[in-house]
């Protein structure tokens, strides 16, 4: 798209906990392996890395994660990237719709800016109406592909590379709100000049209360933290037909 010079505003967004409450990735792979059960082989592969994690990093063990995409064609990458978002909408929490809804009436420039593959994060994007879509490139199809983080500090750098120079007022973007779950986006929000936060852990929650942020709580799709851990591990080891019930 062709960027306004300057936005009357800007909203940026996270996705995995801010416009739903799951880790897209455990959702994206058991997608993937339910289209092509011979990609299981993923499954213990990873978990055999699970050891070293602390070692291996977060960008390392990410490509690790990542193994049951290999040797996929792009072309078959993308048509799963675009069913999987379809089946994500019903997920969307109507309180992030709803913000959204009233950046973009407002003509705020949105962005959608998430630590997931950039595959499906630009489909997501796509059908919510985001003006830009940001996620982890993932850059090949090797059995452990190449990519940068699109996370943390990751997310302003990107955002700084993309943007025009009009956009920032010194060290902040003008006009502009983030949404996120996480302290992981602090540095996002640190470009910001208003921020929302999303069912927030007691550390995040007291950064929000310390700044006046205001706090979102919309009904997470699990009745405890028992049933949430349940259906993690069934997502994580690739089992049952829907453990997220999507």
């Amino acid at each position: 798209m062709t960027l306004p010079e300057t936005p009357p505003g800007i909203a940026l967004f996270d996705m995995d906990g801010t416009l739903l409450a799951w880790d897209c990735q455990l959702l994206f792979r058991h997608h993937v392996i339910h289209a092509e059960p011979w990609r299981a082989f993923s499954v213990p592969l990873f978990l055999a890395f699970l050891p070293f994690a602390k070692l291996l990093g977060t960008e390392n063990m990410k490509r690790a994660f990542h193994c049951f995409l290999w040797k996929m064609p792009p072309d078959r990458v993308a048509e799963l990237s675009r069913e999987f978002a379809a089946k994500l909408m019903p997920t969307i929490y109507p309180e992030l719709k709803a913000a959204l809804a009233e950046h973009k009436a407002a003509g705020h420039l949105t962005v959608l800016s998430s630590a997931s593959p950039e595959c499906y994060a630009a489909e997501v994007g796509r059908i919510l109406g985001f003006d830009i879509s940001l996620g982890t490139v993932l850059e090949n199809n090797l059995l452990f592909p190449d990519l940068t983080n699109h996370k943390g500090r990751g997310k302003v750098t990107r955002l700084r590379e993309l943007l025009p120079t009009s956009y920032f007022i010194g060290d902040k973007l003008v006009n502009s709100h983030g949404y996120t779950d996480s302290t992981a986006d602090l540095p996002m929000l640190s470009i910001c000049g208003n921020a929302t936060v999303v069912n927030p852990n007691a550390e995040l929650e007291a950064l929000a209360k310390e700044n006046g942020w205001p706090i979102l709580r919309p009904t997470r799709p699990w009745k405890s933290k028992i049933e949430k851990a349940l259906r993690v591990l069934m997502l994580l080891l690739a089992l049952g037909e829907n453990p997220a019930k999507l």
